[in-house]
C-alpha cells in the first residue's frame, strides 16, 4: 500500500470513529425515543463501517 493510500485509509478510519462517537454521545442526550433509536443505528452503522475499513488492512 502506498503512503498516499495509507493516509486515505487512516483518514477514513478516523472519520468513522469520530462519527460513531458523536452519534453515541448525541443519542445519550436525546429524550425522543424514536430519534434516539435512529441516531443509535447511525452510530452502529459507523462502527460497522470502521470494522470493514479496518479489516481491509489485514
Amino acid at each position: 500500500m502506498s503512503p498516499k493510500e495509507l493516509i486515505y485509509v487512516e483518514d477514513a478510519l478516523s472519520h468513522e470513529q469520530m462519527m460513531q462517537k458523536k452519534c453515541s454521545d448525541l443519542a445519550s442526550k436525546l429524550q425522543d425515543q424514536d430519534l434516539r433509536t435512529f441516531v443509535t443505528q447511525l452510530a452502529d452503522k459507523h462502527r460497522q463501517t470502521f470494522s470493514e475499513f479496518y479489516s481491509l488492512l489485514n
